[in-house]
């Protein structure tokens, strides 16, 4: 096929045929419209757009949330001023809603402008806008009191709308990630956030639909009535588009100036139209037979052979490999970069080398190169490369930003367009964006009814946020309901004592009794426990540590050539985890590293050249791994990466044959395999090293009691890195810094594609769509269900569905070979599609599986659906997750939330502020061997970290200030309902302010929330005062101010503070320094004053 990114530098330098049309460029994939645009906006100054398919599949029963639905919206409303339009045929064969109306049913706003909140508010929902509690997704809004936050589809920020009363005040745009606002607005647009919104005049739909109610059933009809009647946004309903505006239109037909179509292998193009419109009509079908389509597909779709006419009416230029007789054509001679770079490849399989050769003799043949980089650090790298092989004069050498797939080289004008994924192999990391403060995640979803333990009182079940008058004085408090409907009433100020309750089962807590001292017994067992475990763990690594140990030389230039061979340029954490493990190689010491990512973050990179160190030593590499396949997949990666530097890799498993195990245990005796792979058959008492110098240990928490006893006689006399998929909370990662040493790789690696998750009703069209376009990609296919039963029954339905696919069947109760055997059958590729339990949701990574189907996504919870989904999208290629539930609009409010949820955050690493706490906790648990669940349920997940935490860093000797100031002041402090009125968000406010550890800290709060809400009212300033005075007495160590009538009481610590109070005090008018006491270690300074206690405190306490 003729090269997409040529076709993009054609059109660039052929400016007169851009200037009097409007040119829309078809493709047959979206890959090919990205890599046309990228090189075309490059070379051209003219306004260029790329015009996605929707996200949901056509006439089916589905939602996804992707930003495709607003890119289609911007690119109709950006069209007068674009010139060159991108586009699959799929994309356009989708018909969109006239560009008039897009014209009349926006919402234009300048500050200073009247318009009643409520309305404009009611107008947002209109428009088809979710309202949500924090602005984070485009189409979305929210209400923070006095302002309104909305996320426009043309806008690459939200925006903030601060009102006072009815008049628009002020407009911003602000920050996602922080929420704080970076630029002011003159006006604001705000374009509808779906294509099936409703507009200001509603009676048109409710006519129509009646016209059509002999071709629906009755309580379908009264549904869609009752839905339009009361605005509600039909969220699976896109197929419903004509019935909101009945002249649907290509994109096409929207453009005032004449078109000319530029077609991309138009054979190719009508293949693919009339496979898409083959598959549109399938689902259209099922959708009639149910009663849910009214309508003909022809009014939302175009037919191909309508489309077809019309563009062979029109204008246009054809792109083709070959041109065909009596054709008038420019014929270009054109090279591709991957044919120069085969011709050099050597042996070795030195990618970097090769790129750099081919680099190297374009520039020198005279060729001007432009070279796609996805970051400066990569062309930093480049740049350095080339000058360190002799090239300084880089003239002829253009870096671009951006990404680039297939490159082109054309002699005619002497150009190479290429990129560093083409010429290295390598994909770089992008630069990394500012990550947001770690913030207080610990209630992010803390609900009314949901249980909480309280670090004195214990478990009790959390009622709501409260405003009471105690002595006067109103202010906020949690409610929180212990046995016998007692009730414990907590300020703000002290929610760092209470943690959400998570425990191992899911059967409910029993609430605790308050005044009783049953919680403290329990935690102090859990504590004592705790105590002994962390002990022997820090007497094991203590007596290794005194252990003597070896260091290993660093080969530096037989180390440059194999890491040469890794096809990607290191995440920042993968370089600086790679960076630990070769410093300890290298150190005369027995080292043992514990590396911790998730699947597919590169660990096994770092295992790799950790092994090839330690066999260009002349030592032996040992790599225990949990699973049978695991053991495959990794023995595979080993040898493709190991074997070309003369190293032999072996096997030990279950798979292969008793001659191969002997070969094997031979070659490790006699020291000629260098590296084996292997499950717990490698812990067997025939397996003897020659000279064994580092054990690599996958998932060690999953080897049984027997195996972990003989990797201790193992671990006493060789170097051991043990890789974990566990993640481990940030805080104890810093207490187990202490204890073993430990490298976090968090940063997904470059060129993975967010996974466009569908959610939609069990469908068999949907189905076999699915599993279809997978396989015609080459890919396979997961098909996930909660129980095992039913299990059989799914896999004849799929072989019946798809009867060109081959179907495999897993799950837990089946003997482990049978498991084994169909898993490594989908791993070599002679298993299409696995229908399986959630079992594959850890420890089994196949890049080539890029669809995953999980039946009844209702019955998982967030987390199991999270991980389950992270099972595809390991390669580059796009990957795709359907939820299927038996029917959208029966879910329970409960599910629908769970699954909107993993809607929205499809985002790599999004962190998912979900359920993944609890998979966090767990895994500090498993990584110190500590199977407690009891103790857990005792005092609960969060608790029992904190805990843990504590038992750490006292037995590391730290020490541990547990105490709190206590302010006690007639004043009123707090956040006032009438400043935020949600309840949650008010939470959520008090949850940061207990986190201001600092002035700087309080400062930023401050400014963030009279960002968000407003100028803040004498209440809400008081409490800022309040946590201000306690910040200066924790570092004074003053423990208690105290107001009694018209005195001022300070109790503190240091008796030193005394003298230095009284001096404080001497310019102070209006203050007398009363009786100054001692008891029980502690000293009691009373003072008589006519000022403003707060202000008198704050002042006084500020002096010292």
């Amino acid at each position: 096929r003729i090269n997409p990114s040529f076709v993009g530098y054609f059109l660039a330098k052929n400016e007169k045929l851009i200037e009097n049309h409007k040119i829309f460029a078809l493709f047959p994939e979206e890959r090919d419209c990205l890599d046309f645009l990228n090189v075309f906006s490059f070379f051209s100054k003219q306004k260029s757009a790329y015009f996605p398919s929707t996200p949901v599949l056509p006439f089916s029963e589905s939602i996804a949330i992707t930003s495709a639905q607003f890119e289609r919206l911007k690119v109709l409303w950006e069209l007068p001023i674009l010139k060159v339009i991108a586009t699959t045929i799929q994309a356009l064969m989708r018909k969109t809603i006239p560009r008039e109306v897009l014209r009349s049913e926006y919402i234009y706003l300048i500050p200073g402008e009247e318009i009643p909140r409520e309305a404009f508010v009611e107008g947002l929902v209109n428009l088809g806008y979710e309202r949500v509690g924090v602005v984070e997704e485009k189409g979305s809004f929210s209400v923070k009191g006095m302002v309104v936050d909305i996320f426009s589809p043309q806008y690459d920020h939200p925006a903030r709308v601060e009102f006072f009363g009815d008049e628009v005040v002020s407009l911003r745009l602000f920050d996602c990630q922080t929420q704080k606002s970076i630029k002011p607005l003159e006006e604001l647009i705000i374009l509808p956030a779906r294509e099936a919104f409703f507009p200001r005049e509603t009676k048109p739909i409710y006519e129509r639909l009646l016209s059509f109610k002999d071709k629906i059933y009755p309580e379908r009809l009264g549904e869609l009535l009752s839905q339009v009647e009361h605005r509600k946004v039909l969220e699976n309903e896109d197929f419903l588009l004509p019935l909101f505006f009945p002249n649907l239109k290509a994109l096409f037909e929207n453009s005032v100036e004449k078109p000319l179509f530029l077609l991309y292998e138009p054979e190719t193009l009508k293949e693919k139209a009339y496979e898409f419109w083959d598959k549109t009509s399938a689902l259209a079908h099922r959708a009639k037979e149910r009663g849910r389509l009214i309508f003909e597909e022809s009014l939302l779709y175009i037919p191909p052979q309508e489309l077809f006419a019309t563009l062979e009416r029109a204008e246009n230029i054809i792109a083709r490999e070959a041109s065909y007789a009596n054709e008038p054509s420019l014929t270009f001679e054109i090279k591709e970069v991957k044919d120069l770079l085969l011709k050099k490849e050597r042996p070795h399989s030195d990618r970097i080398e090769e790129g750099f050769s081919t680099l190297l003799e374009l520039l020198e043949e005279g060729y001007s190169v432009y070279l796609f980089v996805a970051s400066s650090h990569a062309k930093e790298v480049i740049q350095a490369g080339l000058e360190s092989r002799g090239a300084h004069d880089l003239e002829r050498l253009t870096f671009v930003s951006g990404d680039l797939r297939r490159g082109f080289i054309f002699p005619q004008e002497a150009i190479c367009v290429t990129s560093e994924f083409e010429l290295f192999g390598k994909r770089s990391a992008k630069t990394p964006q500012a990550k947001p403060k770690g913030r207080f995640r610990r209630f992010e979803d803390l609900k009314p009814g949901d249980f909480v333990v309280h670090r004195t009182y214990g478990i009790g079940r959390y009622l709501g946020l409260k405003t009471l008058a105690v002595n006067g004085m109103e202010g906020d408090f949690l409610e929180i309901e212990y046995a016998d409907g007692d009730k414990l009433y907590l300020p703000p100020a002290r929610l760092d004592e209470l943690y959400p309750y998570v425990g191992v089962s899911d059967k409910e807590p029993r609430l605790d009794k308050l005044g009783k001292q049953t919680f403290l017994k329990r935690r102090r067992e859990v504590e004592k426990r705790l105590t002994e475990v962390v002990q022997e763990i820090l007497t094991i690594y203590a007596e290794r540590k005194a252990m003597p140990g070896y260091s290993l030389s660093f080969p530096a230039l037989a180390y440059q050539q194999f890491v040469n061979t890794f096809p990607y340029e290191e995440t920042p954490d993968q370089a600086s985890a790679i960076e630990d493990v070769l410093s300890d190689l290298c150190q005369d010491k027995l080292m043992e590293r514990l590396v911790v990512g998730d699947v597919g973050f590169g660990k096994t990179e770092v295992a790799l050249r950790a092994a090839f160190i330690t066999a260009y030593n002349g030592k032996q590499v040992a790599v225990l791994v949990p699973t049978t396949i695991l053991a495959e997949q990794h023995y595979q990666t080993f040898k493709e990466r190991l074997s070309p530097f003369g190293f032999e890799v072996g096997v030990l498993s279950r798979l292969r044959s008793p001659k191969e195990i002997k070969e094997t245990l031979e070659g490790l005796a006699k020291g000629k395999v260098q590296v084996v792979i292997g499950t717990h058959r490698l812990l067997s008492s025939d397996v003897q090293f020659k000279d064994l110098g580092l054990l690599i240990i996958d998932e060690e928490h999953r080897f049984g009691v027997k195996q972990k006893e003989r990797l201790k006689q193992l671990k006493k006399s060789t170097k051991v890195l043990i890789l974990s998929a566990t993640p481990i909370p940030r805080s104890l990662q810093l207490s187990l810094l202490g204890i073993f040493d430990l490298s976090v790789i968090e940063t997904p690696p470059q060129g993975r594609k967010t996974i466009t998750t569908y959610l939609a009703r069990f469908d068999r069209e949907v189905i076999k769509s699915a599993i279809e376009a997978e396989l015609s990609r080459g890919g396979q296919v997961y098909f996930v269900h909660p129980r095992i039963k039913g299990l059989a029954s799914l896999a004849h339905f799929i072989k019946a569905l798809v009867p060109s696919a081959r179907v495999e069947v897993i799950h837990g109760q089946m003997p482990e070979e049978v498991l084994e055997k169909n898993l490594y059958k989908f791993l070599k590729k002679e298993v299409d599609v696995l229908v399986c339990t959630p079992i594959i949701g850890s420890g089994v990574d196949i890049p080539t599986a890029n669809t995953i189907i999980i039946n009844r996504a209702d019955m998982f919870g967030l987390a199991d659906l999270y991980q389950l989904r992270g099972r595809v999208g390991r390669a580059d290629v796009q990957a795709y997750a359907y939820l299927l539930v038996p029917d959208l609009n029966s879910l329970t409010e409960e599910a629908r939330k769970r699954l909107r949820a993993l809607l929205q955050h499809t985002e790599l690493g999004s962190g998912f502020k979900l359920a993944m706490s609890d998979l966090k906790i767990r895994g500090a648990g498993e990584l110190l061997g500590l199977n407690q669940s009891g103790h857990i349920n005792a005092v609960g997940y969060e608790l029992y970290l904190e805990l843990l935490e504590n038992t750490i860093r006292a037995l590391k000797g730290e020490r541990i200030e547990d105490w709190e100031p206590e302010v006690n002041l007639r004043v009123q402090a707090y956040i006032p309902q009438s400043y935020v009125p949600d309840p949650e968000e008010r939470l959520s406010l008090y949850r940061e302010l207990v986190l201001c550890k600092t002035e700087e800290d309080l400062f930023e709060f401050k400014g963030l929330l009279e960002d968000k809400y407003g100028r803040m009212p004498k209440e809400a300033e008081t409490l800022l005062k309040i946590y201000h005075l306690k910040l200066l007495m924790r570092r004074h160590g003053i423990l208690q101010v105290e107001e009694k009538g018209a005195n001022l009481f300070l109790i503190f610590k240091n008796s030193d503070l005394v003298p230095r109070l009284r001096s404080a005090l001497k310019n102070v008018e209006g203050i007398k320094v009363g009786r100054v006491e001692a008891q029980k270690g502690l000293v009691k300074m009373q003072l008589s004053f006519k000022k403003e206690p707060l202000d008198l405190a704050l002042s006084l306490i500020g002096r010292l």
